[in-house]
């Protein structure tokens, strides 16, 4: 039991590592594209090189999971990326931070609705949400002068947080299937991409393929094609089938404090005394929702072993 949480565990430590700098590539890629021209490229990428992965369609067992596909692409890939980048134009960047970390705490209250099987959320649990948020804001309030509030803005960051949780939740049912991780994730992205076009039509999208002739955005484009987009709702995925939903979202937590050092190591930007202070604490509060958080095991659970097995 203890191999399999480790290894889900690597997983989703290894996920957010990668999602924590993808800021960066995003911030190089906005001097050219929009943000839905950047979504939209990133998940055909995802798309195909998934496909070049594993061939095939995904062969279902019941027309009725469908729907199942549909939210999750809906959920995980259209609407969570649209709100983020959406809220960034009417909000400062460092409140979409805090918000969107409150997605751990929306993941525990839908699992415990819909998935009453993953376990009892113990008190630590709640701790270390109070603790991983006090931490984030103050990484992401440290140097402000004020406290900007922006109704519009805050309010779409708070949606992105639960369709994100939403999402999660949604893939822990799908897991249950037993259908392979990188099929899944395909065909999640198919529907994301399909919901998503819609919104590319109302923001003006233009294709504009020479913008990638530039060696940084087709370089940039390309990680999060490759690395934030197919390779990581992959690990995201495996993570959530072998440690819950509400166990891999703590991980969460983690993204600021990765985004911050990345940025002091490559744009080397300086860190404030409270935002390193503010670091640790949101590592004591990931610590804190971890380490308490009791899950109860289900007979018909895949072992390692066969979820490996299925995303190869």
């Amino acid at each position: 039991m203890k191999s399999k949480s480790g290894v889900g565990h690597a997983v989703a430590l290894f996920t957010v590592v990668v999602w924590g700098t993808t800021f960066i590539s995003t911030k190089v890629l906005l001097r050219s594209f929009q943000p839905v021209e950047i979504l939209l490229i990133r998940f055909v990428i995802g798309y195909v090189l998934l496909f070049l992965a594993k061939p095939g369609l995904v062969r279902l067992t019941e027309k009725k999971q469908e729907w199942l596909f549909a939210a999750a692409g809906l959920c995980g890939v259209c609407l969570y990326f649209l709100m983020e980048n959406i809220a960034l134009t009417y909000t400062l960047a460092s409140n979409v931070g805090v918000i969107i970390s409150v997605a751990p705490f929306f993941t525990a209250i839908l699992s415990r609705i819909f998935l009453k099987e993953e376990g009892q959320m113990k008190a630590s649990f709640f701790l270390g949400f109070v603790a991983a948020i006090i931490g984030i804001c103050m990484m992401s309030f440290s140097g402000a002068e004020t406290l900007e509030l922006n109704p519009k803005g805050d309010l779409l960051s708070v949606g992105a947080a639960f369709v994100w949780a939403c999402y999660s939740v949604i893939t822990k049912k799908i897991s249950e299937y037993g259908y392979s991780t990188i099929k899944v994730t395909r065909h999640m992205f198919g529907y994301g991409i399909l919901f998503m076009i819609p919104a590319a039509f109302a923001f003006d999208f233009h294709l504009g393929l020479s913008r990638l002739a530039d060696p940084m955005n087709l370089l940039n484009i390309l990680f999060l094609g490759a690395g934030a987009s197919a390779l990581c709702f992959v690990t995201w995925n495996f993570a959530v089938q072998v440690l819950g939903p509400v166990r891999t979202s703590v991980y969460i937590y983690a993204s600021p404090v990765i985004t911050i050092v990345t940025s002091v190591l490559i744009l080397h930007e300086k860190i404030t005394p409270v935002a390193a202070a503010g670091a640790a604490l949101t590592l004591v509060g990931l610590v804190l929702s971890e380490g308490k958080l009791e899950l109860k095991s289900s007979p018909n659970k895949q072992s390692v072993g066969e979820i490996e097995g299925e995303c190869r």
